[in-house]
This record gives C-alpha cells, sequence and structure tokens, in this order.
C-alpha cells in the first residue's frame, strides 16, 4: 500500500548512506552523513552484541552517559552497565556473549534490544538536526520489532529494509508509534508447521511516554520493479520509497530472476529479467533511489535522469574514517586500492541465508582458503539462525554456519554446510569486535563490499585517508540540480 501524501517529501535528501554491516555503519558515520545534510543510516543488525561488547571495552563516557539519561527505565540501563560496564575487558579475554535470542526470548533480551536501538540513534542524532535511519534484514526476524521500538523512541526518521519482503514492516511501524502491541508471526523453515504457529510480541506499554511517538518514513529495498510492485501492494502499512539495489553493491545481493547460471569465476549471472523498469518504479508515485556502483558524479547524474531521487552509496563510505571498519582492516583495504586492486567476488556459498553475497579478498580474511579451514566451526551469536520443527514436534534453532554434525543433527542437509561461514562472528571481527576464544586465537573478520572498491582511488589522490564529507562532495562535484529541481551542487 502506498500513501500519496509521501510523494512530495520536501527536503528528501539525494544521497542515502548504506546500512552496512555489523556496526561498519555505526553512530559516528550516520551522524557525520546526516549532520551533513545527507540521510545517514545507522546498522541494526546485531545492535544488542555490539553495545554491549563497546560497554566491555569502553564503558560509558560522558556522551553515552547523557544518552542514556534519557532512556524511559533507568532499572534497565542499572542493570546493563552493572553487568557490562563496570570492569574493562582486557584485549586477550573473551567477550561475555549474550543468550542467543528465539521466539521464547526473556523480557531482557526485549529490554537490552530496544535499549541498544535507542543509543545508536540517540547517538547519531546527537547535536545536529539532520536525518537518521536504521537498516535491517527482513531474514533476521527475532529482533526486529525491539530494535526498531528502541529507534523510534530515539526519534528515528528513516526504517530501511531488504534481505527479503517486508510486507509487514511500515504496519508495525504505525502500530508502535502509537503505542500498540505487535504480533509478527515466526518463519519456519521444512514441511512441519506447529499448531499454532508461535508469533514474536511485543508490547511497548513498558517504555511509553505521554503522547504518541512519530512514525519514521519506510523505505524498502528492492532488486527489481516487480519486487517494488509487490511490496506496494501487499504491505500492510504506507511503504514510502524504495532502494533500488544492483547486484554490484556489497553485502547480500538478490538472486538472479529466471534460469540460474554461473559464470566461469563462479559468480551469478543476471539477464534480462533481472534489469529494472523504471517506468515502472516512476508509476508507484513514491521516491526511489537507486544503489549499486556509486562512485563519480556521472552516476549519480544517471540516477537523476531515470526519475530517481537520489542515490544509495555503500563501499565509499565503508572505507572512510569514520566508518566502524576495524582500521587495521581498513588500511588493508586502502593500501590494496592504491597498489593494485582488490578482487571481490560473489559466493554462492558463504552465507547461510541462500542470498549470494559479495567477500573481497584480504590476506587475513575468512576469503582465504587456510584462513576458513583453520577456523572451528561455532555458532554462538545465532542471529541467522533459521527456526525449525524438530522430530519430537517442537521448534529448534539451526544455522548451515554451525558445527556440521550439529546441523544434520537438527535435520539440516550435509552439502548445505559446505563453504558456509558464520557470517555473524565474522562480521563482528570485521567492525573490531571479534571474539577471542579461550586458546588464544581470534575469530577472523569476513570483509564484504562492492564491486567498485577499486573506484575510490580518487578518493585517495593526495591523502592518506578520507571522510565522509569528502565522499558526499566528491559525489556532487558538478552537479547542480537532480531530477526535482532542487539544487545539489554548493
Amino acid at each position: 500500500m502506498i500513501d500519496d501524501s509521501t510523494q512530495s517529501m520536501p527536503g528528501t535528501p539525494w544521497l542515502i548512506q548504506g546500512g552496512m554491516g555489523i556496526a561498519i555503519s555505526g553512530w559516528p558515520l550516520a551522524r557525520a552523513v546526516a549532520r551533513a545534510g545527507q540521510l545517514g543510516v545507522v546498522s541494526g543488525t546485531a545492535i544488542d552484541s555490539v553495545f554491549v561488547r563497546r560497554l566491555q571495552d569502553h564503558g560509558v563516557d560522558e556522551s553515552l552517559r547523557a544518552v542514556l539519561s534519557g532512556f524511559p527505565i533507568p532499572s534497565v540501563v542499572d542493570e546493563v552497565v552493572e553487568q557490562f560496564a563496570t570492569t574493562r575487558r582486557l584485549e586477550s579475554t573473551p567477550y561475555r556473549n549474550l543468550v542467543m535470542l528465539t521466539h521464547r526470548s526473556a523480557q531482557r533480551s526485549q529490554d537490552l534490544l530496544v535499549l541498544a536501538a535507542y543509543v545508536e540513534v540517540a547517538m547519531a542524532k546527537r547535536d545536529h538536526d539532520g536525518v537518521v535511519g536504521i537498516n535491517l534484514l527482513t531474514k533476521v526476524q527475532i529482533p526486529t520489532v525491539p530494535t526498531l521500538y528502541g529507534a523510534i523512541l530515539a526519534g528515528v526518521d528513516y526504517v530501511v529494509m531488504g534481505a527479503g519482503v517486508p510486507t509487514n514492516i511500515p504496519g508495525t511501524l504505525e502500530r508502535l508509534a502509537l503505542g500498540q502491541e505487535v504480533d509478527l508471526p515466526l518463519n519456519i523453515v521444512g514441511d512441519i508447521t506447529p499448531e499454532p504457529i508461535p508469533s514474536l510480541h511485543f508490547n511497548p506499554a513498558r517504555y511509553l511516554a505521554p503522547g504518541a511517538l512519530r512514525r519514521p518514513k519506510f523505505l524498502g529495498i528492492v532488486s527489481s520493479h516487480v519486487l517494488a510492485t509487490a511490496l506496494a501492494k501487499r504491505s500492510n502499512g504506507p511503504v514510502d520509497g524504495f532502494v533500488v539495489e544492483r547486484p554490484s553493491a556489497g553485502g547480500h545481493n538478490a538472486p538472479p530472476r529466471g534460469q540460474f547460471t554461473l559464470d566461469d569465476d563462479g559468480n551469478p549471472e543476471y539477464g534480462e529479467r533481472d534489469r529494472v523498469d523504471f517506468e515502472v518504479l516512476r508509476a508507484l508515485g513514491v521516491p526511489f533511489w537507486i544503489g549499486g556502483g556509486i562512485t563519480t558524479p556521472q552516476r549519480v547524474q544517471e540516477a537523476f535522469d531515470l526519475g530517481a531521487a537520489g542515490v544509495q552509496v555503500g563501499t565509499l563510505f565503508a572505507c572512510c574514517r569514520e566508518s566502524g571498519l576495524d582500521p587495521v582492516l581498513r588500511e588493508q583495504i586502502l593500501a590494496g586500492v592504491r597498489s593494485s586492486s582488490v578482487d571481490v567476488a560473489t559466493s554462492m556459498r558463504a552465507s547461510s541465508t541462500g542470498y549470494p553475497f559479495k567477500v573481497a579478498s584480504v590476506a587475513g580474511t575468512i576469503s582465504e582458503p587456510e584462513v576458513y579451514e583453520g577456523r572451528e566451526r561455532k555458532c554462538d551469536l545465532g542471529y541467522l539462525r533459521e527456526a525449525y520443527v524438530n522430530s519430537q514436534g517442537h521448534i529448534g534453532y539451526r544455522c548451515a554456519g554451525e558445527p556440521v554434525a550439529a546441523y544434520v543433527r537438527k535435520g539440516g542437509l550435509l552439502e548445505d554446510t559446505v563453504g558456509r561461514t558464520c557470517l555473524c562472528n565474522g562480521l563482528m571481527s570485521t567492525c573490531g569486535l571479534g571474539q577471542v576464544r579461550t586458546d588464544g586465537s581470534e575469530e577472523p573478520p569476513i570483509i564484504t563490499i562492492g564491486d567498485c572498491i577499486n573506484e575510490i582511488r580518487p578518493l585517495l589522490a593526495g591523502r592518506s585517508s578520507y571522510g565522509a564529507a569528502d565522499v558526499i562532495a566528491h559525489l556532487r562535484a558538478g552537479i547542480t540540480v537532480d531530477n526535482r529541481g532542487a539544487t545539489v551542487g554548493e
């Protein structure tokens, strides 16, 4: 369903900074982009683990303390700070993990998700009047609603979601803003379905301040005009726009439509059925942004010429100073770009979600076969686990990236485990929050980035690093107006 009132949308940003990985698009990056007048986006993936690991490393500084003071349940703040922030973690010691989420998770797990999302968005919105969004993966079901509510409490302006078809989310945002309870069905894989199907229940009454909250705008990430049309028609609330993400984008990609083939390098081949009909998109009557391979002003202008409100950019921001990318890994990537090039491949096996996943070849990461083989398979974060029904008729959880014997014992297929990586642990390492195992080894990172990573080279001309403001200036150079006649360049 599309809300016609969103069509004019004065002040709509022409640039959306992508919601990347786990904490790559953290609050420092989103804040820098928002302060520059564009849409800064925080990643909501694994936000509770990110929050408590930061507390273990850094404790509570003055800025965080000010944000925490605005959370509506002080006892929740006190409990979390007492548990995770009173003693600093030594670099050689493991992080304290959270209990993995299930549909049966205790109230304290929901409280932590709400608090973590509230903090991330509030920190991103601090001391400016720009716009901030949050990005979530539809495939990651259980934390979604508490995370959304925490973001709404902090005044988030946009919610951006892909990796699935989030038809339930627009209406959920309306209910949360009004303080109404939400029940979403738990998606269960396999042929056996329990009766009744469990729901993911959330009651915002526990956190409510007087009066209704503001509903953020909802943008669906789509790969085609077909999916955009379906999301518009089937959603249970207003869809305020779309991000049309091309296969060149980093992270998870949509699989090709129609017959599935691979090229000589093992990358999926996209054909005519994957071509986006922008006339259909324009006819939907809401703004859309184009993402994937946006590295030059010319490509921004091409997006405007197609009728887009602007562009979504990830790769250029992923390597800037404000991103959450581990500084050592950032320098490895930048050095690779300067000296020759960084190879990026689309893996059909890396992600347990079944979606194609972009992986950069960087020394010391999971992209190297010896690093992959040397890692002990372990699943102790569990955000990408899928719910299934076991032989006793009970709901369990499994992931193709967990130990092989455990996955097969739960009814999973042996062939589904081949080449699978633990994205949860790998991406936590990529943002500098990787787990230290009891034997002293550290979880190896996995770097996901867009095909056009080597096109960041112009941003490095004459300097050793660059910032978010440099990205924005680079992309708008020479552009005077967008497709709505609004001024883009200075």
